[in-house]
């Protein structure tokens, strides 16, 4: 009997032990990593949706990269559309009617909007009062290119800063961001 009751304390402290270990990978895992589909391949980055609104994608596009709208939360889109006059030191401004479009979209689609993994990551890297006006500032852009050699990029005339992310990122503009898929002009592929 005692041998019974010992063999179940083990086998019990063992569910535990693997219970606890699950959840903190998992927790892990949805605080940085990206979200696998059926048979482990990865889908869009843990839930980036690509930019599907057409006057956000040629507004945006004919200056920068048209960031997926889930980089920032909606305070943020909030603060930047209302300063289209002086958009990092250029003048975007638009008509009425396309900038309440594009802030619809991107309030919508903000990483506080949509319940996913990548939004709530984003969320918990970014200080409740704050309002960062660029993705390179909030906490999961700096874990996710920690490893990154400033002259790899800022100090790469063919990528120039961190905010290109097609420069690295091929597949960016439908929402991928895996960093497996990384490739550093000059340098190629890289391997973290």
């Amino acid at each position: 009997m005692k041998q019974k009751h010992y063999w179940g304390i083990l086998l019990l402290s063992g569910c535990v032990t693997l219970s606890m270990a699950t959840l903190a990978w998992t927790d892990e895992d949805e605080r940085w990593e990206h979200e696998r589909g059926e048979h482990g391949f990865i889908q869009q980055t843990a839930g980036v949706s690509p930019v599907s609104n057409p006057a956000y994608k040629t507004e945006c596009s004919a200056c920068h990269f048209a960031y997926p709208a889930g980089f920032l939360p909606e305070r943020s889109w909030v603060k930047i559309m209302n300063n289209l006059d002086d958009h990092f030191g250029e003048n975007a401004e638009l008509n009425a009617q396309t900038k309440v479009e594009i802030e619809n979209y991107l309030r919508g689609h903000a990483a506080d909007r949509i319940p996913n993994r990548f939004g709530r990551s984003i969320l918990r890297s970014v200080d409740a009062g704050a309002t960062p006006l660029r993705i390179s500032e909030t906490g999961y852009f700096q874990h996710k290119h920690r490893e990154i050699p400033s002259r790899m990029v800022a100090g790469n005339p063919k990528v120039g800063s961190f905010s290109n992310c097609l420069s690295c990122h091929s597949m960016a503009d439908r929402g991928s961001f895996d960093e497996h898929g990384v490739s550093i002009p000059g340098f190629g592929r890289w391997e973290d």
